[in-house]
């Protein structure tokens, strides 16, 4: 059985519908238009169709109030279409209502165009965020004043020589603050002090780019040669960072860092 067909099945175990109570379900996109209507019987334009494990086959799915089953095969010639319309990206569907329901529930565009409001689902996955925002803040206001000037060469490019320490502060901070996933990524990542000194590196002109950042070069008083050439679409930092923990790269770092400290 092809591998599309499995994990359709898998998918479709997983599906249950609950009935007798009130449901609301809301669009996907985050801008959601005033009216859309949903495609609610089987077209060649929209194709709806529910693979029935239990049957081994694709059956179509058609909404009609006056019907029982959202199934069209279920359902008899007098089938009475109604529109199904989210307003304000916002649909609910009453309990006196379970046929709109099933028909929701077995609907393909369910869990990519639309979904069920799950208020306690949301309301975990609220907590998670708040949680991560409280721990990303917390690590940003214990930084050490070395590791706010690390995170802000990484995280903005930051000359710090330009910049005060209570600027540094605010802008970890609030980076924190808004993206506090990023930000406890890049505290976590072992590449981070060595990150800080290449942006180090280039603040004191030890290195520079070239052709608009794709090459990179030494510009030590005994080496004036190319470094790297930057593959395109990778991060030049990261491309030096590879090259000088690289063994071609070593000697190279430590002449970098001795020059840095001198």
């Amino acid at each position: 059985m092809p591998s599309f067909f499995l994990i359709q099945i898998i998918f479709n175990k997983m599906k249950t519908v609950t009935k007798n109570v009130d449901k609301v379900y809301k669009l996907t996109r985050n801008a959601a238009p005033l009216s859309y209507t949903l495609p609610t019987r089987n077209t060649r334009r929209f194709p709806l169709m529910y693979f029935d494990e239990d049957k081994n086959m694709n059956r179509a799915l058609r909404y009609a109030r006056n019907q029982k089953s959202p199934f069209e095969d279920e359902q008899d010639g007098n089938a009475i279409l109604e529109p199904v319309i989210f307003i304000d990206g916002m649909l609910r569907v009453d309990r006196t209502n379970p046929v709109l329901q099933e028909f929701l529930h077995y609907h393909p565009f369910n869990g990519r165009k639309f979904v069920e409001v799950d208020k306690e689902q949301d309301a975990s996955k609220d907590i998670e965020n708040l949680n991560e925002e409280v721990d990303a803040l917390i690590a940003a206001r214990n930084l050490d004043i070395d590791m706010i000037e690390s995170v802000s060469r990484v995280l903005f490019g930051t000359d710090i020589s330009k910049v005060s320490t209570a600027e540094l502060k605010r802008d970890i901070l609030v980076f924190a603050r808004k993206e506090p996933k990023e930000f406890l990524n890049v505290l976590g990542d072992p590449m981070l002090k060595l990150q800080a000194k290449i942006h180090l590196f280039f603040d004191n002109n030890l290195l520079t780019f070239r052709k608009n950042k794709k090459e990179v070069w030494f510009n030590t008083s005994s080496n004036k040669k190319r470094m790297v050439t930057v593959p395109y679409g990778e991060d030049p930092y990261y491309i030096v960072g590879s090259f000088l923990t690289s063994d071609d790269g070593i000697e190279s770092l430590k002449m970098l860092e001795s020059i840095l400290e001198g």
